[in-house]
């Protein structure tokens, strides 16, 4: 048995749907460990594109298991939608996707209270309002209900009852009013019913393919730098987005985990508030929005776009323990003809390798200029097929932050990918 972690190293969004697609044939089982649909993983397979917020990236190959596991947080109505959907396109899902009955499940009054408090904040942490942070406040507080309580409806009754009662004086503070339990009871006993098949033990499904010595790839959401613990806090998300958490998430012991691979685009990119050193707000950054077709998947949102930050990219080498990084959206950087990489930070007179505990809104980028290459990019499959300024460009990336570079994506389809190679041997 091998398992091998997939990881965001950057603000999220750096193409870890792509890379998980690509990895997927290799594996028997794919394990999406943390997050919820505030993830969006968008897969463009012979120009058609693709995008999920919950179901592992491994469904679009038939030969591939998935389980969405107990560290995610569960909107039903969007997960069965996700499943209808690939049914739809004649993807089977049924026998080959199951959720944890332990992952806790996202609310409507969760998505009201996530509105309400960005609305006061006044869009301040740039959440998604998808009901993420409410709903993990309900697991770390205790009160929360999981995906089996959709198949109790007595048990389901009950726990409803006492959460809401938790979250009315929120509500009402905030200038809100909660739904009735009765609806929500009602609304989710039938999603319970409907996805009663999807809905088990994930940890055995887990513990099987161990014991069976099969291949495991394990799906991260976000990116390191919205760690809970390990990000820009508090602009951050809910959850241990790093591979740490992939333990805990997915039910596997972390001597079981033999790799971990980290995901960063050729530039950088964020969604929402919070500091980002190295952001272009300029004729620079629209161009590489434009170009990248920066726009949140989920939230439509217009990403903002800066120079590849080898610090930030430095910290998630480290925290992940990554065996190796896999570079997208290096096409992206054709319309350039010249190039900026951060390689530190300043502060207070100080040059820092490695964010700052607080005030990394106040550092100065350190920046060193490379190249840049006018050449059209997705017909190289190899490092060597690319402009020797795009190879020079990843020596860079490699030396700064003391890890390889393997697979390197020049194009949105599956096919626009060079030095694609099984990760599971490594």
């Amino acid at each position: 048995m091998s398992a091998v972690v997939v990881v965001g190293a950057q603000w999220g969004d750096e193409g870890k749907g792509k890379v998980v697609d690509l990895y997927a044939p290799y594996a028997e089982l794919v394990v999406r460990y943390a997050g919820g649909a505030n993830a969006g993983h968008t897969l463009v397979v012979g120009g058609e594109k693709i995008i999920l917020h919950l179901i592992p990236s491994g469904i679009l190959h038939e030969q591939t298991r998935c389980v969405v596991g107990q560290g995610t947080v569960i909107d039903p109505a969007v997960f069965l939608e996700e499943i209808e959907a690939l049914e739809a396109r004649g993807i089977t899902t049924r026998g080959r996707l199951l959720v944890s009955q332990r992952a806790h499940v996202v609310l409507p009054h969760h998505k009201l209270i996530d509105g309400l408090r960005e609305k006061k904040s006044g869009g301040e942490i740039g959440t998604t309002k998808r009901g993420i942070g409410p709903c993990y406040e309900d697991k770390v507080a205790r009160r929360g209900l999981r995906m089996g309580d959709l198949l109790d409806a007595a048990r389901l009754d009950a726990k409803l009852d006492a959460n809401l009662e938790c979250w009315r004086p929120v509500a009402e503070d905030l200038g809100g009013e909660l739904p009735k339990a009765i609806e929500i009871a009602e609304q989710y006993a039938k999603l319970g019913h409907s996805l009663r098949h999807y809905i088990g033990d994930a940890a055995e499904i887990v513990r099987g393919s161990v014991e069976a010595d099969e291949k495991i790839l394990l799906e991260g959401a976000q990116g390191t730098m919205l760690d809970i613990d390990n990000g820009t806090y508090p602009y951050v998300t809910s959850s241990n987005a790093v591979a740490g958490g992939a333990c805990a998430g997915a039910g596997i012991g972390p001597t079981q985990i033999e790799s971990a691979i980290g995901i960063a685009k050729a530039y950088t990119t964020r969604v929402g508030g919070g500091p980002f050193p190295t952001e272009l707000e300029n004729d620079t950054g629209q161009k590489l929005r434009d170009a990248g077709a920066e726009y949140g998947s989920t939230t439509g949102r217009p990403r903002r776009c800066g120079w590849l930050d080898l610090v930030a990219l430095r910290h998630a080498v480290a925290v992940n323990g990554l065996n190796e990084l896999a570079i997208t959206k290096l096409d992206v950087l054709s319309v350039l003809p010249e190039l900026e990489v951060c390689v530190a930070y300043e502060l207070d007179g100080k040059r820092l390798a490695y964010p700052p505990y607080e005030r990394i809104e106040e550092v100065t980028p350190v920046y060193e200029t490379l190249e840049g290459w006018n050449e059209e990019l997705t017909g190289c499959r190899t490092r060597e097929d690319l402009p020797s300024a795009a190879q020079r460009y990843l020596e860079k990336i490699e030396l700064e932050v003391g890890c390889s570079v393997g697979v390197v994506s020049v194009g949105p389809d599956r096919e626009h990918t060079a030095d694609l190679a099984d990760p599971f041997e490594g």
